[in-house]
């Protein structure tokens, strides 16, 4: 378990038995966990967080306890997830942050996602006609947008915070200072990245110290992150988008900076600091649709999180999932999910760029018409075509098909709640487990390599694709920041999850779990997952793979699985009757995750 260093917090995790008005019971009382020791739940008062790490968490609640709201809390825990979590998030990367306002009662997002340089354009990945090799292309200058990330925390402060960004910096800033115990995850992604981290020297001198992975138990110090944060505290985010900083990403992408023996051909990018001076976020409206009479909100495009879940979910609000067996219940949860990936595929990309029917996505008369799809007893063969949401065809598709293109599985999540009811679900990422391996020089953090998260060439050139790259453009995420409303426009419940693609079904099983099979919101995390994304196989973690009843159940209806270790890594935040919140997060994935609230309960 990572164990804060050289920091004077004492936060509490406990959990209590309680009954709320979606889900069941909570889990019995559990002991008491010492500040910084990792504990899936907590409830209690004055607000809570949840993220993958007990540091981050840590830093969310000290911003709490000092007055800030959850918007100071999500950008404090944002920042040292930066620290802990840097193969994850970071400042090198993007997101999305979902806000909701206790006050106006309204939810509110913001579009932080990383964006291409503005000399773009379809062939970015293509030479001599042929895609690049995806492994070549992730490890090098060509893969890294412009980020995002900072610009989101600004935004963030400046519309809805009460704190400055110097301010909620200063946690992860210690934090990057003093260090934090590396824990086998830490190691273990270290190792996993350690030969092409051997290409970059900045890269290996920071992560392998004296030329070895980190040794668990061990304390691992950032002070070159700590200066950047000091520095963005003291100049703000224009440090980055108009400053020395900025100058110093154009330069590391431009000519990534590789060791001459390690024979790695890193190409390079084309960013410019006109490219880091016209990054915006965009401020929109999330999407929304009605579940079991709550109201759902998540991001809309670029990211097709929103309306992805959203379509499955009403594909699945004619099927009554609380009183279906498993093997029905799992059925119609992987068959929904197909067919929301191959409306995804053909519709979704950057709105800027493409003609997107968000509004028609979403709307109950489509998903009637590719409902009527789902047999009982058969399984539909991938990849399905699309279906034409602006015109809608019971059982009808809307053009040919096309596979589901690879998307990392890195990423991060939290999610804040404060004593004035207000919630942010706030998912980023520097996109696969260690983002492009290359660092920026002096500065203590990894750039990101989003821009794989393009098509390179359309997955089926008679199809139309929205996702090829384009001059500035957003490649599409698969992000799902979450929150749920009740009839009174008052949370029920917040979450999401890291993954890549298998985020829309790790966040749509959780929803479905939690609301439609009343499991505890700390047990619907826990659950074992499944995830279809419009492909031969399904895949199953290994509490559903295992089970050789309910797969043979499955599979003598026509699907076909493979295992997967581990799918996604969610957290979230449930309001409680009397002014409670209920933090939960991982029991076991990513070495289990951290919950907390500011007071807990006795």
């Amino acid at each position: 378990m990572r164990r804060p260093v050289a920091r004077n917090l004492t936060v509490l995790a406990v959990s209590a038995a309680v009954v709320v008005s979606v889900g069941a019971a909570a889990p019995p009382p559990a002991a008491q966990s010492p500040g910084g020791e990792k504990s899936p739940l907590a409830v209690g008062y004055g607000g809570a967080v949840s993220s993958v790490d007990p540091d981050a968490s840590a830093a969310g609640i000290e911003v709490l306890r000092k007055g800030g709201n959850a918007v100071d809390a999500a950008v404090a825990t944002a920042a040292a997830l930066g620290v802990t979590e840097p193969y994850s998030a970071g400042v090198g990367g993007g997101g999305y942050f979902v806000y909701y306002d206790a006050e106006s009662r309204t939810v509110r997002t913001i579009d932080g996602r990383e964006t291409a340089p503005l000399s773009a354009d379809k062939n970015l990945f293509v030479e001599n006609g042929k895609p690049v090799p995806f492994a070549e292309a992730v490890s090098s200058g060509l893969s890294v947008g412009t980020p995002g990330t900072p610009a989101t925390w600004q935004t963030a402060l400046d519309r809805w915070g009460s704190k400055r960004l110097s301010s909620v910096l200063k946690p992860a800033e210690r934090l990057a200072r003093d260090g934090f115990t590396v824990d086998e995850t830490f190691r273990s992604q270290t190792a996993s990245n350690e030969a092409r981290f051997r290409y970059f020297p900045d890269t290996a001198d920071l992560f392998l110290p004296g030329g070895q992975l980190p040794v668990v138990g061990s304390t691992f110090k950032n002070p070159d992150l700590a200066r950047t944060y000091a520095e963005l505290g003291r100049k703000g985010v224009d440090a980055i988008y108009h400053g020395r900083l900025g100058r110093d990403i154009v330069d590391t992408v431009n000519k990534p900076p590789v060791d001459p023996d390690s024979g790695w051909n890193a190409r390079p990018g084309d960013l410019t600091a006109k490219d880091l001076a016209a990054y915006r976020t965009k401020l929109q409206a999330p999407t929304r649709t009605s579940y079991r009479g709550l109201g759902v909100y998540s991001m809309a495009p670029s990211s097709s999180g929103g309306t992805t879940v959203g379509e499955a979910l009403n594909i699945l609000e004619r099927t009554d999932l609380s009183k279906a067996s498993k093997a029905r219940y799992l059925h119609r949860f992987i068959e929904a999910s197909r067919i929301a990936f191959a409306d995804r595929g053909r519709w979704v990309g950057d709105p800027a760029f493409e003609d997107v029917p968000t509004k028609d996505l979403l709307s109950q008369r489509f998903a009637d018409s590719r409902e009527c799809l789902i047999k009982d007893d058969a399984v539909l063969a991938s990849p399905v075509a699309p279906g034409d949401p602006r015109d809608p065809k019971a059982c009808g598709s809307g053009g040919r098909s096309a596979p589901t293109t690879y998307e990392g599985d890195s990423t991060t999540h939290l999610t804040v709640a404060d004593k004035w009811g207000n919630v942010v679900s706030y998912t980023l990422t520097i996109e696969q487990t260690g983002g492009s391996g290359i660092t920026v020089p002096g500065r203590g953090f990894i750039l990101n390599n989003e821009l794989t998260d393009f098509s390179f060439t359309p997955a089926n050139p008679a199809v139309h694709d929205p996702n090829l790259p384009g001059p500035g453009k957003r490649p599409r995420s698969s992000m799902s920041p979450t929150i749920v409303l009740d009839r009174h426009d008052r949370p029920v419940v917040a979450l999401g999850s890291p993954g890549g693609a298998t985020i829309i079904t790790t966040v749509l099983q959780t929803l479905t779990g939690f609301v439609d099979r009343g499991l505890p919101l700390v047990d619907a995390i826990a659950a074992p997952r499944a995830s279809q994304r419009n492909a031969a196989q399904t895949e199953l973690e290994p509490g559903l793979h295992d089970n050789e009843r309910l797969r043979k159940q499955l599979e003598a209806i026509g699907h076909s699985f493979k295992a997967n270790p581990e799918i996604g890594a969610a957290t979230g935040v449930q309001r409680l009757p009397g002014g409670k919140w209920l933090a939960a997060a991982e029991t076991e994935r990513r070495g289990g995750g951290s919950a907390m609230v500011v007071r807990p309960s006795r």
